[in-house]
């Protein structure tokens, strides 16, 4: 009898472990993913890796955030699922400064927080996923030294207080001091609009002499298709145009030639391994979420999981068009 219950309970015990295992997760785990700007390509491919982790682990993945570039309502957004009591919330921050508050306020709660895509490093977020911007900004500042020999007006085109924008911008500024014959014009701020960096790109392809502008540098993702339509309309080629992300229609234009480059990241892998990290830490929570990590050498957590960045341009473009195909 007692060979018997040992066969017995070999037999259950791997039963046991599969149903235990399976039962870590439910759909009545809820995780979010908030931004702004969400009707962008790049966010859907960010939520498309999001929903792929949520239909991975077998749990709840909910996109939450404004169309357009509406910080406020992104922070109103925030404050809704800080009340239902998630089990995890990934946001890319618009406005560190407004967003702050919310952030913290969901570890208060219990809520892990990761930031994704744009930082709030003086907030409680446990740490964030993303691109290297400073980074980013260096590899667009070296081909722009390049393409212009070192010398010329640069303009670019922003929306001032982002975070991962202000680092790409401060990424160019490092390339360009050791340039000093390549002078900023402006940052022109698109206030979320992109069709203010084409009426921009307009005027200042009319000024000639001193003040002609040799580069147009777009710092996000919807101006660069833009800025290529005003530099084709006045059929002019003698312009360096830089763009950010690897949309379609970015990508066409380099193989038109009327953008010399772009700047890679991955927001399918920031929404895949940002959900994959907030399960993880659901299920072990740490003692204390609003501690400080970042300066902890023993850490159970890093304090930036860099998810990669590329420049793209004629010599590569196709490599990037075929994922982008795979992937619709």
């Amino acid at each position: 009898m007692t060979s018997i219950r040992r066969l017995i309970a070999i037999a259950i015990t791997p039963a046991l472990f599969m149903a235990t295992s399976c039962g870590r997760h439910s759909t009545s785990e809820v995780f979010y993913l908030i931004a702004a700007n969400l009707s962008l390509p790049y966010w859907k491919t960010a939520e498309t890796g999001f929903n792929a982790a949520a239909a991975r682990y077998r749990v709840t993945g909910k996109v939450a955030g404004p169309d357009n570039y509406d910080p406020q309502a992104e922070l109103q957004e925030l404050n809704h699922a800080v009340a239902a009591k998630p089990a995890g919330i990934l946001i890319s921050v618009a406005d560190e400064g407004l967003l702050k508050p919310g952030i913290d306020a969901a570890i208060a709660a219990g809520i892990p927080v990761i930031t994704i895509d744009s930082d709030a490093p003086s907030s409680r977020r446990l740490f964030f996923i993303g691109t290297n911007n400073l980074d980013a900004g260096h590899l667009g500042g070296e081909r722009i030294a390049e393409r212009l020999g070192g010398r010329g007006n640069v303009v670019f085109y922003s929306m001032p207080g982002q975070p991962n924008l202000d680092e790409r911008l401060q990424g160019y500024k490092d390339i360009f001091a050791t340039h000093p014959d390549i002078k900023i014009i402006d940052v022109v701020n698109i206030k979320g609009d992109a069709r203010n960096a084409f009426d921009n790109t307009q005027q200042y392809l009319a000024q000639t002499g001193v003040a002609r502008v040799s580069a147009f540098i777009c710092l996000e993702a919807s101006s660069g298709k833009v800025v290529a339509d005003a530099v084709r309309r006045q059929k002019i080629t003698d312009r360096v145009v830089v763009a950010m992300d690897v949309d379609q229609d970015t990508l066409a234009e380099i193989k038109d030639g009327t953008i010399e480059a772009t700047i890679s990241q991955k927001p399918f892998t920031m929404g895949y391994v940002g959900l994959k990290q907030l399960d993880e830490i659901f299920h072990n929570m740490p003692k204390s979420l609003s501690k400080d990590y970042s300066v902890d050498a023993f850490a159970e957590y890093p304090v930036f999981i860099d998810t990669g960045t590329a420049l793209v341009d004629k010599a590569n473009v196709d490599v990037y068009a075929r994922s982008a195909a795979d992937h619709q």
